[in-house]
Parts: C-alpha cells; sequence; structure tokens
C-alpha cells in the first residue's frame, strides 16, 4: 500500500491509552464481517474430534417423523430430537456445547435483541459466557495480506483478552458507539414482546395451557407453560396471552440472560438460596448420612428420599450444622394404628426429619432445666421475662430433601410435561393443586375425596385406608403454622424454615406456588404468625437415584446421637417392638417437664395440645383457606389416638 494509506493506517494505533486495545478495534472491524458463525456440529468437533453419534429412536407417523440421536461428551450423554436425522445431530451437539459454558448463546441473544452488551452481563469475569471456540472466529489467517503486519502481536493480544474474559466487551463496546444511531434500533428491539423474541431464538416452540382458574368476581387466571432446551418455564396471567408472555421472559432470563424492562414480574415469581450455598448444605447432608451409615455400607444407607435440617447463623455457611436426618417413603398400616400415642404414623423422609426437628427442640428447650449458666448460653433460645423463650437472632433452618415432596409439588413437576407439547392437546390438570393423600402402606398419592374432615377408629380397624395427607401439604401447612406444634406453642412463638433444597424432580416455581401461593386468601394472621416465603433451590449435581423397591424401613438421627434409630414404617415402632423417640407420647412426656410451672396441668394429650389457643385458631383458619379456595377438605386421623392420658 502506498505511503498515504500508511500513515492513515498507523495514526489510530498512536491515539488512546492503549494501543494494544486499538489493535483490537480493527482487528474486529475486519474479522466481524468477514467470519461466518459456525454451527453446534463444527464447534464441538473442534472441542471434542472423533465423537460418535448414535441413532436412538424413530417415533410420530411416516409423515412426521421424530429422530433422536445421541453423543457421549466426558461420560455425559446428550440426545437431540429433531425432524430430520441431521437436526436431530445437531441438537444433541448444542446440548453438549451447553454443558461446557453457563449461556452458550448470550452473545447470539443480546444480537437478536438489537443490543450490543447487556447491561447486567460481568464480562470482567473469569469465565466467560460464550464458547471457547468463538475466540477462533476473531483471529484471522496466516495468509491474510490486510494483517500480516499485525500477525506477530495478533495471537498474544488476542490471548490475552481472552484470558481475561474481555475481547467481546471491547469490540461491541466498539461497534456499540461507532454508529449511535444503532442504539434507536436497539431499544426498539429490547421492547419486543418476549414471545416473539423467544422464537427469533428458539422458533417452533410450543405453549401448553396447564391450567385455567376462575378467581373471585369470575376472574380468569391461566398458567401457561414451554419447553426450551430441555428446560420447562411457566407463566401466570389473566389472559393466555399475559401467561405466555411470562413463560416466555423466564426462559429469556434463565437462557441467555436477557430481561426485558417492559415486562411484569410474574405473581408467582419465587425467590431463590445462592446456588453455591444450596450446594453446600446438600453436601454436608450426603456427608453426614454417608458418615453414618459407615460409607453407605450399612444395610440401612439403602433409601429412596433423604431428608435433612441444616441450622446455620445468616447464610454463613462456615457455621453451618446438620441438626437431623431421616429417610424414608411409606406411612403405618391402618391395622397397626395405636391409641396410646405409640406409634408413628407417618415415615416420608420430610416428615420424620420435621418430628425429629421437634426432638431437637425439646432438646434446646431442656438445657434450660440445668442450674448451670453455661448450659443455658448452649442452647439456640433465650429465656423470656415474661415467660416462654424465643429464638436467638439470625438462627435459620435449611431442610434439604433428595426427590420433590409427594403431592402436588412432584406431581407437576417438569419431567411430566413430555416432547408431546408438539401435538394438538392440551395438558389439562383438574385437580392441580388440590390437597392429596398418600395410599397407605404403598407410594403415590390421590386426590381427597371425601367431605369428612375425620376419619373414625372403628373403621380404620374394620379396613378403611388410613388416610394420610401429602407432604407437599403438610409443608404448607408448616408455613403458616411453624415446625414446633401444637404442643410446643405454649413455649416457643412459630419457627419457620429459610428455605428448602430440593435434589431431583423439581420445579421452584410451580413448588413456590404449591407450598405459599394457595391460601394468598388466608387472611389477616396473629401476631408472630405469617404466611412464611420460603427459599426455593436445586442443587448442581445431585445424586442418582437409587434403583428398585423402596425400604420398608425408615431411618432418623438427631444431633448428639451416636448412633441411627430405625423405624418400621408399617408399624411405626422400632425394629424391635419399642416405641420410637419421635412418637408423641414420647414428645407428650418431655413437654410436662417443660410444663411443671403450670397450674393446671393437662393429663391427657389432646387437652395439651389445646393450651395454645393461638395455635389451634390458625389452623381453623388454614383449613378453611383451602376450602375457600375449592382445594379439598384436610383429613384428620381418628380422634381417639389423642386421647391418651400421660403416664411417667
Amino acid at each position: 500500500r502506498g505511503g498515504t494509506t500508511s500513515s492513515k493506517r498507523k495514526r489510530p494505533l498512536e491515539e488512546g491509552n492503549n494501543g494494544h486495545f486499538c489493535k483490537l478495534q480493527l482487528i474486529w472491524k475486519k474479522v466481524s464481517w468477514s467470519v461466518t458463525p459456525k454451527n453446534a456440529l463444527v464447534q464441538l468437533h473442534e472441542l471434542k474430534p472423533g465423537l460418535q453419534y448414535k441413532m436412538v429412536s424413530q417415533t410420530g407417523p411416516v409423515h412426521a417423523p421424530v429422530f433422536a440421536v445421541a453423543v457421549e461428551v466426558n461420560g455425559l450423554t446428550f440426545e437431540g430430537t429433531g425432524p430430520t436425522k441431521k437436526k436431530a445431530k445437531m441438537r444433541a451437539a448444542e446440548l453438549a456445547l451447553k454443558s461446557f459454558v453457563q449461556f452458550p448463546n448470550a452473545c447470539q441473544a443480546h444480537f437478536a435483541m438489537g443490543n450490543c452488551i447487556s447491561p447486567s452481563t460481568d464480562f470482567t469475569s473469569d469465565q466467560a459466557d460464550f464458547p471457547d471456540t468463538l475466540f477462533k472466529e476473531f483471529e484471522p489467517s496466516t495468509h491474510s495480506q490486510d494483517f500480516s503486519v499485525y500477525n506477530p502481536v495478533n495471537n498474544e493480544l488476542l490471548s490475552t483478552a481472552y484470558r481475561h474474559g474481555r475481547l467481546l466487551c471491547h469490540t461491541l463496546d466498539l461497534v456499540g458507539h461507532a454508529k449511535p444511531g444503532k442504539h434507536r434500533a436497539a431499544k426498539a428491539e429490547s421492547e419486543k414482546n418476549p414471545v416473539v423474541l423467544l422464537n427469533e431464538l428458539r422458533s417452533g416452540l410450543r405453549y401448553v395451557c396447564l391450567s385455567e382458574t376462575v378467581e373471585k368476581q369470575h376472574i380468569k387466571s391461566f398458567v401457561m407453560a414451554v419447553r426450551v432446551d430441555g428446560r420447562t418455564f411457566e407463566g401466570s396471567g389473566r389472559s393466555k396471552k399475559l401467561a405466555k408472555g411470562q413463560a416466555a421472559q423466564a426462559a429469556l432470563q434463565a437462557l441467555f440472560n436477557i430481561r426485558l424492562p417492559s415486562h411484569i414480574p410474574s405473581r408467582s415469581k419465587c425467590h431463590h438460596l445462592p446456588q453455591d450455598f444450596a450446594d453446600s448444605v446438600y453436601q454436608m447432608v450426603a456427608q453426614k448420612f454417608q458418615e453414618l451409615t459407615d460409607n453407605f455400607t450399612s444395610m440401612h444407607a439403602r433409601h429412596k428420599t433423604l431428608a435433612g435440617i441444616v441450622m446455620t447463623k445468616g447464610l454463613d455457611i462456615r457455621q453451618a450444622q446438620v441438626i437431623v436426618l431421616s429417610s424414608g417413603t411409606k406411612c403405618i398400616n391402618g391395622e397397626y394404628i395405636n391409641d396410646q400415642g405409640l406409634a408413628v404414623n407417618d415415615c416420608h423422609a420430610e416428615i420424620v426429619a420435621r418430628r425429629a426437628f421437634v426432638h431437637f427442640l425439646y432438646s434446646q428447650l431442656e438445657l434450660h432445666l440445668s442450674k448451670r449458666r453455661e448450659d443455658w448460653e448452649r442452647s439456640i433460645f433465650v429465656r423470656l421475662k415474661e415467660g416462654g423463650y424465643r429464638l436467638r437472632e439470625n438462627i435459620l433452618f435449611h431442610l434439604y430433601v433428595s426427590t420433590s415432596p409427594c403431592g402436588d409439588a412432584r406431581l407437576n413437576s417438569p419431567y411430566e410435561i413430555t416432547t408431546d407439547l408438539s401435538s394438538s392437546k392440551h395438558i389439562v390438570r383438574k385437580y392441580r393443586g388440590h390437597l392429596r393423600t398418600k395410599i397407605e402402606s404403598g407410594e403415590g398419592t390421590i386426590p381427597v375425596r371425601c367431605h369428612n374432615a375425620a376419619q373414625t377408629w372403628d373403621g380404620v380397624l374394620l379396613g378403611e385406608q388410613l388416610i394420610t395427607m401429602s407432604c407437599t401439604d403438610k409443608i404448607a401447612r408448616w408455613n403458616i403454622l411453624g415446625l414446633q406444634g401444637a404442643l410446643l406453642s405454649s413455649f416457643i412463638e412459630p419457627l419457620y424454615l429459610h428455605s428448602i433444597v430440593v435434589g431431583s424432580l423439581y420445579h421452584t416455581g410451580h413448588l413456590s406456588r404449591v407450598m405459599s401461593h394457595r391460601i394468598e386468601d388466608i387472611g389477616q394472621l396473629p401476631a408472630s404468625y405469617r404466611r412464611n416465603q420460603l427459599l426455593l433451590s436445586g442443587v448442581s449435581h445431585a445424586g442418582a437415584r437409587q434403583p428398585g423397591k423402596s425400604p420398608g424401613f425408615s431411618v432418623n438421627w438427631v444431633t448428639g446421637s451416636a448412633e441411627l434409630e430405625v423405624i418400621n414404617a408399617t408399624t411405626g415402632k422400632r425394629s424391635c417392638g419399642g416405641p420410637s423417640r419421635l412418637c408423641k407420647h414420647m414428645f407428650f412426656t418431655r413437654w410436662a417437664k417443660l410444663s411443671s410451672s403450670l397450674q393446671s396441668m393437662p393429663s391427657v394429650y389432646s387437652e395439651a395440645k389445646l393450651v395454645a389457643q393461638t395455635y389451634q385458631s390458625v389452623k381453623q383458619q388454614l383449613f378453611k383457606a383451602f376450602q375457600k379456595a375449592g382445594l379439598g377438605t384436610w383429613v384428620k386421623k381418628p380422634p381417639e389416638q389423642d386421647q391418651f392420658l400421660l403416664t411417667v
């Protein structure tokens, strides 16, 4: 080139605070227009050459086949589907690429919006949100004449920018500021309907109406779902259009890190626990269970569902402590129902964990029966001058459960919304959100059908099935009444879970809805009671579920105990035939010791539960709220089982 041209080329490199930055700008200007982006197959081949794609299945009619192709990468199998083998293979490659990075398509997503850079994206972090191979797109070829002058330094510049994750920041800033007129177009694009924008990024999506309900004054409410990249997203609204927009926005934010400014947050939006904290809770529970079962070699290590409660001071995981553990998936058989409070009726892991937690609370309160001050200071409770106790400041409780709680939370988890979304049939959930009961001596739940709120003792003994409410509904109850139960409400204010961490088969949006939003119209609650808003989270890498039938036993452990206690889930008693430390009779005995100051202490268990009058009134308020919402009637156990005397 001539000298004049050369001088014009050199001047920009001399201006500014950083010559290297200007070189990057020039490289971007040239290469961004000349390089065609590589598809997922090519990018995956560059990262992992020699991969073998296998044909898994072919389904659907002859005129509209659906092919499934799988590829194994890093020990994981990724399966893609499509109307042709080529598209299925491409989809499998896309899913494999997504496992390498958190947001592999964020770059394309922002361009589709007309947005050069997302203000919420942190390009100063060590991890960029796009594939490593994209950086090869910016490197000039060795035979390029236009960039031959810069070849000795370009690779170093690009690799340095790559290491710091800043290349895209610089280059996109250059493009964005070069033409101010583009900002108006970007603004217009960012105001697109989320459904339209999501369709540009993932065409051919189909939305499914999960439910249609009529609320007060004949106002309708819809819940729509869409499946994108193997994940299901839901939205709710007064019309199907609004609900679709909510679902699309949820997908845009989760998959592409896009939040549209005009988007109205969903009323069913739930708050999430920080992922690293949730993973730590899971790891602590798993490690404690491994320790108690001799590295899983004990016969009692076998389980279908594992639960545990972790106590923290704030969200400081360094001071976290596993306080209870449990496993189990079954309930007592009706013929073993006990009228002395010596049997545990429900041996599902979440319920046993809550009973173990009550055992822990009694132990903490009993420290105050000691005359030694150091025992009082070890307790999580502080004695109040006016009587009773309160929890020390900033103590939080987190429940981990390895699978979504039985009942409506598990029934409507995303694995049920399959690839059949392409069909014209809409999934109708007649009983979505309905109260459900467990199947006696088995697994699974059914909607409540009886209108009578109480079962009869003689009916159960004559063969009627013993009805137990689902874990989903019981956790929803804890979110109003607290974990402490009726007896302890005589001494302490309600204690609520701060968060729930679920290992598998969960959908945090629906989980939040069934735990809290079903009873939004419960009305004003007395002081110290509230409609608890749980933080929810899954885990990054949940352990594999154990194959085979569920064991017929349940185990529990409470901090301070040397070993696990094993309960026969069919009889509700220990394997030796003795009562569990978690049975009603044991709790009543411990309550009586704490109640020695009461002038007239009840001697019957059912009467002792009525001492906490506020608790009982809130419980009735909760049951009426379920009925008012059309979700069914809470079914109670036969009253005879609570009419036993205290024997010391």
